[in-house]
């Protein structure tokens, strides 16, 4: 498989795995702000208000198996930190402060097909 089909299928699994995901958060009561909220230091695929809280969610989906692990677990402390830095400036940009903050994973398996097998909300993630 080339590299161009390997990044269209990431996209593609990345892409019906955000779908997912924002599917499953507003059943769960989720009130969806922002998408794929963009800046020069990243990306955060959803800002919510779960009640109090402000909620940065981070989406990791995967296809088939898990042989490389569960979606979750790819959320490295580097990606943490920058989570983290991302969420200071956006907060700072809508001049919401003094707001609780949360840091929550949606982990996202998909079958070959691109169909949800499971669907997983770790809050509180980090």
């Amino acid at each position: 498989m080339g590299i161009k089909k390997q990044l269209i299928d990431r996209k593609q699994v990345g892409t019906a795995g955000e779908r997912e995901a924002k599917s499953y958060l507003v059943k769960e009561g989720y009130k969806i702000c922002d998408e794929n909220y963009t800046c020069s230091r990243g990306e955060i695929d959803f800002v919510a208000w779960d009640k109090e809280y402000l909620v940065f969610i981070e989406v990791r989906s995967r296809r088939g198996s898990l042989s490389f692990g569960k979606p979750f677990e790819s959320v490295t402390r580097e990606k943490q930190k920058r989570l983290i830095l991302l969420s200071q400036i956006y907060t700072h940009q809508k001049k919401l402060s003094n707001c609780n903050v949360r840091f929550d994973v949606v982990s996202v398996i998909l079958d070959g097909s691109l169909n949800l097998k499971k669907i997983d909300l770790i809050k509180n993630a980090f």
